[in-house]
């Protein structure tokens, strides 16, 4: 039966990771609206206990069983999670018990493995990058582009900047973009400062209304936002990608890290993972 259900997320760290996958499998049950909350260092018995309090008063005042999802490592506190008046859902129980039997070794049960600095080396790289991107954004600085892994190229408000930050903070890669201007399109030729840069480029699209709708809310006087303008501007980008052979891929109905994926698949570049 539809309707709206609490979730938790509970973690003994960020609980970036208990999100992640919950809300992964929450988006498989379209008829539900859910409440999420997040409780992330969940550290000590009385912490656990002080948060058990807070879901079963959920579960009596709704009426129906709030859904946990769990990445906590310790024993003592999963327990007290386990005795709730909610679904309990363990992300850890559920892969490392069949993991520790096929590789027939116990599992070190120590909190935060998964967002500490194992390798400095891959941390300070993602932090390396992430400065590039900021100062490599919207043209700002074109002299670094022979540093970069990836050039985005795209009309303002295609997702440009969003995309180069999430490959900087996840994957370590220097991402750097470049707003493809009107009297630029109107040329029809690539920017002379991208030119020496041609194989690293990488162009965004996206439907005219979806444009349309994304100035408006940022800019809406003007022909900034008109759909004549985004019209003209997609067309002139469009027309750029295909004339000098540049990769492209329509962000209007994909999600940041889905945009990333497909650039990262498409031009074969390593997945520099967190670390």
């Amino acid at each position: 039966m539809a309707g709206r259900r609490t979730v938790f997320f509970v973690s003994d760290q960020t609980g970036v990771t208990a999100e992640t996958l919950g809300r992964s499998l929450l988006t498989q049950f379209e008829p539900h609206d859910f409440d999420q909350v997040t409780v992330p260092f969940i550290d000590s018995v009385d912490k656990a206990d002080e948060v058990v309090r807070r879901i079963n008063a959920v579960a009596a005042e709704e009426g129906l069983r709030p859904i946990i999802f769990s990445t906590l490592v310790h024993e003592e506190l999963r327990q007290r999670f386990v005795a709730a008046s909610a679904l309990f859902l363990d992300f850890l129980d559920a892969f490392l018990r069949p993991l520790e039997l096929e590789l027939q070794t116990r599992s070190s049960h120590v909190p935060g493995r998964a967002h500490g600095i194992k390798d400095a080396d891959a941390y300070d790289r993602r932090i390396a990058a992430t400065d590039f991107a900021l100062r490599n954004d919207d043209g700002s600085r074109v002299a670094e582009y022979g540093q970069a892994d990836i050039i985005l190229v795209g009309v303002s408000r295609s997702g440009k900047t969003p995309t180069c930050l999430y490959l900087a903070l996840t994957y370590g890669v220097f991402a750097a973009n470049y707003p493809l201007a009107e009297d630029e399109l109107e040329t029809g030729r690539l920017p002379a400062v991208l030119e020496p840069h041609r194989a690293r480029l990488y162009g965004l699209t996206i439907s005219p209304e979806r444009l349309r709708q994304i100035r408006h809310e940022r800019r809406p006087l003007g022909r900034y936002a008109s759909i004549e303008q985004v019209r003209f501007e997609l067309r002139g980008a469009e027309a750029l990608f295909a004339r000098y052979q540049i990769p492209c891929i329509d962000t209007t109905a994909l999600s940041i890290e889905e945009i990333a994926s497909t650039i990262l698949s498409g031009t074969g570049m390593e997945r520099r993972t967190r670390s």
